[in-house]
């Protein structure tokens, strides 16, 4: 298969893709053009999440893409995770994941988390799409024509989801349960100004190059 290996990587095709997986929290999860490769800066999300909320009886992963999140946390936390995604074809690849696996995570095609009643989960966790519109075109040739757009674009200004996210988890999260989200390069104060007074003890956290690369906040009464 080299020859066709070698072709699909001259056409900018990621390894990962041509490989069909990538390594996460030391674990090997299958991926396809469907989702977002899992990244390492990712992880420091899933370290953010079990430092502040490793009691947490029940959690969700917001945009689940790939199900490295979810699936990581549900082994890691031993805890009843929910994934949502808008798009089957990601689900698809979540779910077969966590079979894969063995992690008992529950899986939901929605927006956002609008299948979840109130104040039903202690802990919610994302890496919503952050790249502005307008810097879609500049990024690499490997991420811009090769994975979903829809995990990309954050909207104009890149904050669109987030705005959207936390609206949602002060609706879904008991008192005292913690929304960590990833950030995009820079945005950590404009994030962080999306909080209303309902949130406190904020904090950010700095991937391994120093760059602002979680959020976390916990939800008051």
């Amino acid at each position: 298969h080299f020859g066709r290996y070698l072709r699909e990587r001259l056409r900018g095709k990621r390894v990962q893709y041509i490989r069909g997986r990538q390594e996460f929290y030391g674990r090997r999860f299958r991926v396809t053009p469907a989702v977002l490769i899992p990244r390492p800066e990712t992880e420091h999300l899933v370290e953010a999440a079990l430092e502040l909320a490793r009691e947490a009886q029940a959690a969700v992963d917001v945009g689940t893409g790939s199900g490295a999140i979810a699936v990581t946390l549900a082994l890691e936390m031993r805890t009843r995770v929910v994934a949502t995604d808008i798009s089957e074809a990601a689900l698809a690849v979540a779910a077969g994941n966590a079979e894969r696996l063995g992690a008992e995570v529950a899986f939901v095609r929605c927006d956002l988390a609008a299948a979840l009643a109130a104040r039903s989960v202690d802990l919610v966790v994302s890496n919503p799409p952050y790249v502005p519109r307008n810097q879609i075109a500049s990024l690499q040739r490997e991420v811009r024509d090769w994975e979903p757009q829809a995990a990309l674009c954050g909207g104009e200004s890149g904050l669109e989801f987030y705005g959207r996210l936390v609206a949602e988890a002060e609706r879904v999260l008991r008192p005292g349960g913690w929304l960590v989200v990833e950030l995009g390069m820079g945005q950590h104060k404009a994030v962080r100004r999306l909080l209303s007074q309902r949130w406190s003890r904020p904090r950010i956290s700095k991937d391994l190059a120093g760059l602002p690369r979680v959020l976390a906040a916990r939800l008051e009464a």
